[in-house]
């Protein structure tokens, strides 16, 4: 059982698609239900020890699991592997964005179908104000990443920002009510949260922009408060 279950979460991984207890049960561990703890606790220690890779549960009430890449990692490439590298690296640019705007980025259903023009990089410390509706989809505008676009690399970007990073919990989108057009924000994910980190991600933006990460006094100071 504790190597078909290593099977089944390495193919779930494959995708990135969370886990749920509920389905470990019912594909793999079927009548050995009274030994699930032990199954999956060994399943753990050999995606761990052989994998380089964490099982974490991301919620506790939905029992629902992710596997974290536990291997040690250059600059820049804790959240890439295999295919996906190219939807990674701009996952990191977007998780950056947020980060860099107040971990907030408020947006609305209308915003992704508009062509936004902006004349400087966001990142830039008189840009960091408080989100507005569009804010990432005017950022994307700038990589020429375009929403209802098909992109020669990422495909369906509308697609893969509101419906596979959110699937995958690399971001989380929460509803904000009264609003009309319907408005949310993004937010980190919770698989986001243990891939990487608010100083790997400074240290990203700091790179590109050529500048020490202390340049950002706010952003450097939570980034270097959390553990």
């Amino acid at each position: 059982q504790v190597s078909e279950l290593v099977q089944f979460l390495l193919v779930k991984d494959q995708k990135k698609i969370p886990i749920k207890r509920a389905d470990m049960l019912k594909n793999i561990i079927r009548e050995y239900r009274d030994a699930y703890s032990e199954i999956v606790n060994r399943a753990g220690r050999t995606l761990q020890e052989v994998f380089g890779l964490q099982l974490v549960e991301i919620d506790t009430k939905r029992h629902i699991y992710i596997l974290v890449n536990n291997l040690p990692h250059s600059e820049g490439q804790y959240l890439c592997r295999g295919k996906e590298k190219e939807k990674m690296g701009l996952l990191l640019v977007i998780l950056s964005f947020i980060f860099m705007k107040g971990n907030s980025v408020k947006d609305s259903e209308s915003s992704a179908k508009i062509r936004f023009v902006v004349p400087h990089f966001p990142f830039a410390p008189h840009s960091l104000t408080p989100p507005f509706p569009g804010a990432l989809w005017e950022f994307l505008h700038l990589l020429r990443v375009y929403p209802g676009k098909q992109h020669g690399v990422f495909g369906d970007v509308r697609k893969l920002v509101t419906e596979e990073f959110v699937r995958q919990k690399y971001l989380e989108t929460t509803h904000i009510p009264l609003t009309d057009p319907p408005e949310f924000k993004y937010q980190w994910g919770p698989r986001a949260e243990k891939e990487t980190s608010k100083k790997d991600v400074l240290n990203f933006v700091a790179k590109i922009q050529g500048k020490d990460p202390t340049f950002w006094a706010s952003q450097y100071s939570e980034a270097e408060a959390v553990p």
